[in-house]
């Protein structure tokens, strides 16, 4: 790839210097609000899973989640833990489904696995493999009427943003034959799905935690690039804070450079730790932790928030993250990983 000195991009245009604004109060929502700040306090501390992290085996690391909902009765497989963790998962979006009274929000957070069955099912018809039936039954669309719309290529049963998604995919694919090319089209379609969606919700908060979101998985995607000598300039997406032009200058520098080229944006921290991590190590695992630490950082700022979907919202991401960090800690010891690289993947 080649190396360039940084030549000037056009500044973007920040209003905030941490995190942008979570918007204002909606009072419909106090009930909800003070139910799940009464939940917050439930949620594991970061000692607890320093303390899994740093515990010598499996079995001590699972004995640091005694007394919280994550116990397992005496003898506990990793099966039994598997199927836990998809209990506490599957209880925390119900919760959020009874709480938000915005459907449209609702819909928007389970088309997160409309998107992931849509890449798995495409990926598949597109190769000529069977579509099979292990899609995910947390979306929006039913697993059976997605398989049935594949195997019969009739899918008006289907909403607009999943049909849209699947001409891009179709489309994108068929130009070079390159199955990463419906990843991209998908990834595209999502956040202008999601985009669309918070301009029709109102508010600002929505649409400044999916412009975050844009821009972490650009940031990603950057660094990924990167790492793999690739020049696809075409990837990024659109929408977020930064000027997709800074992400693509950086696959033009070296990793030295990537932390002063987004000097005075928010995520200089994310950029420099991570580039630094990449080129040392070549793992992504502190651009994982520093990304969802910032992520994190945004959604607590909801604290100031007295009512409004904004803690709910909240309360739904972060403690799916703590599911998945709890499922990532455990994995790791029943794996004997170095309780280096897991503290440095924990945000």
């Amino acid at each position: 790839m080649p190396q360039a000195q940084a030549e000037k991009v056009r500044p973007d245009f920040f209003d905030f210097y941490d995190y942008p604004s979570v918007g204002e109060d909606d009072w419909r929502y106090m009930f909800q609000s003070a139910r799940v700040r009464s939940l917050e306090t439930l949620m594991l501390t970061h000692g607890v899973l320093a303390d899994m992290a740093n515990a010598e085996d499996f079995a001590s690391a699972m004995a640091s989640l005694g007394g919280t909902e994550y116990t397992l009765p005496q003898g506990g497989t990793s099966v039994d833990l598997e199927a836990a963790l998809q209990e506490q998962r599957a209880d925390i979006r119900e919760l959020f489904q009874s709480l938000m009274l915005d459907e449209r929000i609702v819909a928007v957070f389970k088309s997160y696995d409309d998107f992931a069955n849509l890449r798995l099912i495409l990926r598949r018809a597109l190769t000529d493999k069977p579509v099979g039936t292990d899609y995910s039954s947390d979306g929006n669309v039913p697993p059976e009427v997605l398989v049935q719309a594949f195997e019969e290529e009739n899918y008006v049963a289907l909403p607009e943003y999943m049909r849209q998604a699947v001409d891009e995919a179709v489309l994108a694919y068929y130009e070079n034959k390159d199955i990463r090319s419906i990843d991209h089209a998908i990834d595209r379609m999502q956040a202008d799905y999601k985009l669309s969606t918070a301009r029709q919700v109102g508010g600002i908060f929505l649409s400044n935690l999916f412009r975050i979101q844009i821009d972490l998985t650009n940031v990603r995607t950057m660094l990924r690039l990167k790492f793999l000598d690739a020049d696809q300039r075409d990837v990024f997406l659109a929408g977020g804070f930064v000027k997709l032009e800074r992400f693509r200058q950086g696959l033009d520098l070296g990793y030295e450079a990537l932390g002063p080229l987004f000097f005075g944006t928010p995520y200089y921290s994310i950029v420099d730790a991570g580039a630094g991590y990449v080129a040392t190590s070549g793992s992504f695992l502190k651009v994982e932790q520093q990304c969802d630490d910032y992520l994190k950082g945004y959604l607590r700022s909801t604290a100031q928030i007295t009512a409004g979907p904004q803690p709910i919202i909240a309360y739904l991401l972060m403690k799916e993250q703590e599911v998945r960090t709890v499922r990532l800690i455990l994995t790791a010891k029943r794996n004997h990983l170095d309780r280096r690289f897991i503290l440095d993947r924990m945000a």
